[in-house]
């Protein structure tokens, strides 16, 4: 297995794969194990621009002394570039989003060894096509990522965890270290409340089961046959 360490061995090693008719898998024929490094941190925008072969820990470990951290919490200890290749993310995902989320920018390597730039390095970005979002999934299929911008967020001042044992699913009675009422109680039924209607002030009110018509129009009664003959020789008159 190749690994490179830099962003000129990996282009020139597609090169010449792709000139030879090679075939190339990343994570079994070309390895990303040599790019490891941390090339910026910008603690005051809460961003970071790092290579695609650091693994995650110890990234967190770096941002951890400003306070700061990725929130993502895949399974094991994946590398950047595996957590975008994969899309990899954990329960923080229903907080900090996804890694789609998080990548703000990435520098790839194409097939034929070309270099490309995609996104920006900070969070508001409009500049190009947001192919890093693209990328995540991808399974290595487009490109190789060589380099990745992130969006970071500060350390949290503390955290818990909470456990809460149920043997019966259908109901959920107490927490396992209190003593209190239900915090989750049953939903038994489901009551539908009718809502007055909104209307502009000096409006009519409608009449039910014919919208648009008020009720001041539905209890007016139609003219009479002398009411008409009336109407019709006032007219004549006239």
């Amino acid at each position: 297995m190749q690994s490179v360490s830099s962003l000129a061995e990996a282009s020139a090693f597609l090169a010449a794969a792709t000139a030879e008719r090679r075939r190339v898998r990343i994570g079994a024929d070309l390895a990303t194990d040599g790019l490891d490094r941390v090339l910026e941190h910008e603690a005051g925008d809460l961003t970071a621009t790092v290579e695609a072969g650091i693994r995650l820990s110890s990234l967190n470990a770096r941002l951890a002394e400003a306070g700061q951290r990725l929130s993502l919490d895949p399974p094991g200890d994946p590398t950047i570039g595996a957590c975008i290749a994969a899309d990899l993310s954990g329960p923080r995902r229903h907080r900090y989003g996804t890694m789609r989320d998080l990548v703000l920018g990435v520098t790839v390597v194409l097939a034929d060894g070309t270099i490309a730039n995609a996104g920006g390095k900070v969070v508001k970005n409009v500049a190009g096509y947001d192919l890093g979002k693209l990328l995540c999934g991808s399974r290595g299929t487009l490109a190789l990522i060589v380099r990745v911008s992130l969006r970071l967020h500060p350390i949290p001042a503390s955290a818990r965890l909470i456990y809460a044992s149920n043997p019966n699913l259908n109901r959920f009675e107490r927490l396992e270290a209190g003593h209190c009422r239900p915090c989750l109680p049953t939903v038994k039924s489901i009551v539908m409340i009718p809502m007055p209607e909104a209307r502009l002030p000096g409006s009519s009110p409608r009449a039910p089961g014919r919208p648009g018509r008020s009720l001041r129009a539905r209890q007016r009664t139609p003219p009479t046959r002398s009411r008409l003959s009336t109407r019709r020789a006032a007219a004549a008159a006239e």
